[in-house]
Parts: C-alpha cells; sequence; structure tokens
C-alpha cells in the first residue's frame, strides 16, 4: 500500500484551500486543534465551517478570520463557558456577521451518513416540536411512503476535506481510534479527501493484531500527518488528559476580542508549527496532563490451523 506520511504543513497546504468545506470532527476528545493551527497559520480564508460542538476550536479559526460559515450543531466551549468571538459574530456582526447553518447532534450525524451513503437526505424523528425547523429551512417534512405520517429529513453533508485526530495509524493510513468515537468514520467517508492526524505512527502488524480498532481503512484515507499532542487542549484516550484549566481559561480569553488576538498571535501565529507551539508550554505544564497506564487486556481472534 501506498505511503501516505505528509508533514501538517504540506497536508493542509494540499487539500484545504481558500473557499473549501471543511470539517473538524472529534467528540470530546481527540479534537485536531493542531490541524486547525496550521490553517490559520497558512491564512486560509472564506472556509465553510463543519463541527459537532463548535467549542474553542472554532472560536478560534473564526477570530483568524478563516472562516465565514458554520455548519454546526450544540455552541458550547466543552461545557466550560461561552464562544465569545462566536457569539459577538452571530448577536452583533461584530466586526462581521457570520453564516449560520444550525442542526441538532443528531441532524448532524444524520447528514454525515447520508453524505457518507451518497444518500440524497435521511430521515429522524427528532425534529418533531422543535424550533430548528423554523430556522433552518433544509430541515424540511416529508411523507413517509409506508403510511406513516411525516418525518423530518436532512440533507447529505459532504466536506471537501475531512481532518480528523486519532490515537494511531500505519503509513498506508490505517486508522485506530478507542475511546469516545464521535463522527469521525462518518465524516471521512462523506468527505471528498481526508486528512487523519495521529499520535504514533505504528507497524502494520499492530494495525493487524487488533483490527477492530480500525475505525478509518487506508481507503478513505489521503494524508496522514505525524502530530504527537495534537489534539490539545483535548485529550487523547490514553495519551493525555483533558486541558481543563485551559477550557476554564478560554471563556476570559475570548469574551475580550484584544486578549484574544494577543493569544492567537503569541501562540499560533508567531509559532512555527505544532512542535514549537508544545515548546512553549513546557515539558513541566505536561506533567500535569499525563495519564497512568490503564490497559484493557487481550482478545483471541485465533486462526485457521
Amino acid at each position: 500500500m501506498p505511503d501516505k506520511l505528509m508533514t501538517m504543513r504540506e497536508a493542509i497546504a494540499t487539500y484545504v484551500e481558500d473557499g473549501t468545506t471543511v470539517a473538524l470532527e472529534g467528540f470530546s476528545h481527540l479534537i485536531p486543534f493542531a490541524a486547525a493551527h496550521e490553517i490559520i497559520r497558512q491564512g486560509r480564508r472564506d472556509l465553510t465551517l463543519c463541527r459537532m460542538t463548535p467549542d474553542i476550536i472554532s472560536d478560534q479559526l473564526i477570530a483568524a478570520d478563516c472562516v465565514s460559515k458554520l455548519v454546526a450543531s450544540f455552541f458550547a466551549s466543552g461545557s466550560a463557558g461561552s464562544l465569545y468571538e462566536i457569539r459577538r459574530r452571530i448577536e452583533n456582526h461584530d466586526p462581521v456577521a457570520l453564516e449560520v447553518e444550525e442542526y441538532s447532534h443528531y441532524g448532524m450525524v444524520c447528514r454525515y451518513q447520508a453524505g457518507a451513503a451518497g444518500l440524497p437526505f435521511f430521515p429522524l424523528r427528532s425534529y418533531a416540536g422543535s424550533d430548528l425547523p423554523k430556522i433552518n429551512p433544509d430541515i424540511r417534512p416529508v411523507d413517509d411512503p409506508f403510511g406513516g405520517g411525516s418525518v423530518y429529513v436532512v440533507p447529505p453533508l459532504n466536506p471537501d476535506v475531512t481532518i480528523i485526530h486519532a490515537q494511531r495509524a500505519d503509513r498506508a493510513g490505517n486508522v485506530q481510534i478507542w475511546g469516545i468515537a464521535g463522527v469521525q468514520q462518518e465524516a471521512v467517508y462523506a468527505a471528498k479527501k481526508a486528512i487523519v492526524v495521529v499520535e504514533e505512527i505504528v507497524d502494520d502488524d499492530v494495525i493487524r493484531s487488533d483490527p477492530s480498532r480500525t475505525l478509518v481503512p487506508s481507503h478513505a484515507v489521503d494524508a496522514v500527518v505525524l502530530c504527537p499532542r495534537g489534539a490539545h487542549p483535548s485529550y487523547a484516550q490514553g495519551y493525555y488528559d483533558r486541558d481543563c484549566a485551559f477550557y476554564r481559561r478560554w471563556t476570559a480569553i475570548s469574551k475580550d476580542p484584544q486578549q484574544l488576538r494577543t493569544w492567537l498571535k503569541e501562540w499560533v501565529l508567531t509559532t512555527a508549527d505544532h512542535a514549537e507551539y508544545l515548546e512553549k508550554l513546557g515539558e513541566e505544564y505536561w506533567a500535569a496532563l499525563e495519564v497512568a497506564p490503564r490497559p484493557s487486556g487481550t482478545v483471541d481472534y485465533g486462526s485457521r490451523k
């Protein structure tokens, strides 16, 4: 199989162009912050950002003027506070308006599923009684052809590129994830191109020894990027903990537009890459985010004699 290993700079330069639709997925953990920071460094503009729970990563990309439209659900900073850059742009059009297309969490999942399966729409019942169809004309009722009344449907979502973070992959792009999986698999299959950022690159035999963890196979991946600690301040199950202190600090940072732009300049725009970002944090900082080993045991897959 071909070697798909690229640097972060190469992957973003190759697959993320101005005006593209970009999905950055990862639910609670494995959020691709390092990839988002590289998008900011490369000065991408007029992106449509797709994300379930547009948390801090969205606030940062929007504050850096990379995003003109947000397709999302559940607007919160990882349940740790408010996203003031997003609020300023939606509530006050400050400094400019942000176009928003809002769905429920499950509505976003259904859009990715429809996109991955090549379906024209995906039905769901959970919008009954909701106000979301009133503000989003793409959430539409249709009659059940089998006589069960009406259901709501959402359109497929096919990003130009999906970017996810994962624990490990081989050089060909067979990607293994454990912990909360979120919607990464569906988002990758729905996209025209896919970049996977990983904590470590492992040999083929490691992947083959535990095939059930391979949620994204190589045929769906265009680039593999090795970037340890690239999900910070979110966490990578088994590698490091969530930086809850940073999540709490973000509310005050994002509330002040000047402080937010100062943070972006210091921690993203004037750092050459994620390695320099980590160097600024320092190893002492990471000591508080270390996790203890907790192996999950082994299984016997068996083999024909």
